[in-house]
């Protein structure tokens, strides 16, 4: 069995191990085409040892009007745009003790295998926690151009009717068309929380995707196919409680109230107290109202959506004794720095304190925008559609 021991550990082979021990939900984000390398990203950090923040150039679309080749008129050359991207690199620590970890004595399994398998999906799961971060983040901008993004990939049925408020057989679709038109088909990996995934079972719309164990036995991942498209599990995926809700409806749907003032008669409410929720509703109007209502984010990625590297850190890993602390104990440091840099969004690190982003600055609106020319006076965005990235907010 491998020892925890500091004098015995070497932390750059460890790291290196780390990494490649697999991790389901990246490789699976990486086989969609979802995530994928960036060599100009990987280069600027590479040689600037110790930078956090860079702007590369990223280049627009090929455009411009052909003219008529007959053999008489000019042919005219136009440049190509040439947009600036922020790009951050996202540096994450963690340290545990020997007790942290728990392994099978009477397995053969390597003590530090197994560890290193314990730190990858740990790791792992911080870069899922980090993508979604991001992702929060870039629906939170502001701004005219900003905000074509936001509306324009944002499916919101969460304040439909009851029966129109979960996901259905057409959600996905209208998402993605309503975001990129003809270029939805760019869209590969839808990520839900396992509500919605029980609803898309419930309804027939969701196949999951089958392995085989060391036994031969074959079983469920916690991966499916949903029009096509990969989808990935997970309850950290963003939930909103909204204690008191109102919806409008059709007189004839189960619970509808009549909006009236003073609306106190049988099968009425007031208007005003509608109002706090549906601020341009009127009297004649009808409406259902919810209670507790839980309203659910998923998120739908296309090819290319992030550029991903590992940019790594100077000391992966390491070991440090502790003589004092409860009689003796060994304690190990994990380090990584990534990049996740978001498909034609570029952050600008306006509100961050330190070099590396923390999940609140990711969050941060203020620290997103759309990739531009840089230039104060004829600003000039490329276009929202060619972003492979949308979401669906819905109550199921």
């Amino acid at each position: 069995m491998g020892k925890f021991d500091e004098k015995s550990f070497n932390g750059q082979a460890f790291g290196k191990y780390v990494d490649r021990i697999p991790n389901t939900k990246r490789n699976e984000l990486i086989k969609s085409k979802a995530v994928k390398g960036n060599e100009a990203i990987r280069s600027v950090f590479s040689s600037q040892t110790g930078t956090g923040y860079a702007t590369i150039p990223f280049y627009g679309l090929l455009d411009g009007v052909p003219v008529n080749y007959d053999g008489k008129t000019d042919i005219e050359s136009t440049r190509t745009e040439t947009y600036e991207r922020g790009v951050v690199v996202i540096g994450r620590a963690k340290a545990w003790t020997e007790g942290d970890f728990s392994y099978d004595i009477t397995g053969g399994v390597d003590f530090m295998d197994n560890v290193a398998e314990q730190i990858a999906e740990y790791w792992g799961e911080i870069d899922q926690a980090t993508i979604l971060s991001i992702l929060k983040g870039i629906f939170a901008m502001t701004g005219k151009e900003n905000l074509e993004f936001v509306n324009n990939h944002t499916l919101d049925i969460s304040k439909e009717s009851i029966a129109k408020s979960v996901v259905g057989p057409a959600s996905l679709n209208t998402a993605i068309q309503k975001a990129s038109g003809d270029h939805k088909h760019r869209f590969s990996l839808v990520i839900v929380h396992s509500a919605i995934s029980t609803n898309l079972e419930n309804l027939k719309l969701l196949n999951y995707l089958k392995y085989t164990d060391k036994d031969g036995i074959q079983r469920d991942l916690a991966l499916g196919s949903w029009n096509g498209r990969l989808v990935l599990i997970d309850d950290g995926m963003p939930t909103e409680i909204k204690e008191t809700l109102y919806v409008r409806c059709l007189a004839t749907d189960e619970g509808a109230l009549k909006v009236a003032t003073p609306g106190t008669g049988q099968g009425e409410v007031a208007k005003e107290t509608v109002a706090t929720v549906i601020s341009d509703v009127k009297d004649g109007e009808y409406v259902q109202h919810i209670q507790n209502a839980v309203i659910y984010t998923s998120y739908i990625l296309g090819d290319g959506a992030f550029d991903y590297e590992n940019i790594g850190a100077k000391v992966p890993a390491e070991m440090a004794r502790d003589p004092k602390t409860n009689g003796g104990e060994t304690t190990l440091y994990s380090r990584q720095r990534k990049v996740f840099a978001p498909y034609g969004i570029s952050y600008t690190k306006k509100s961050q304190a330190s070099n590396s982003p923390t999940d609140e600055d990711l969050e941060n609106g203020t620290n997103w925008e759309l990739v531009n020319n840089g230039s104060t006076s004829k600003k000039k965005c490329i276009a929202h559609k060619t972003i492979p990235i949308a979401r669906i907010i819905s109550r199921g």
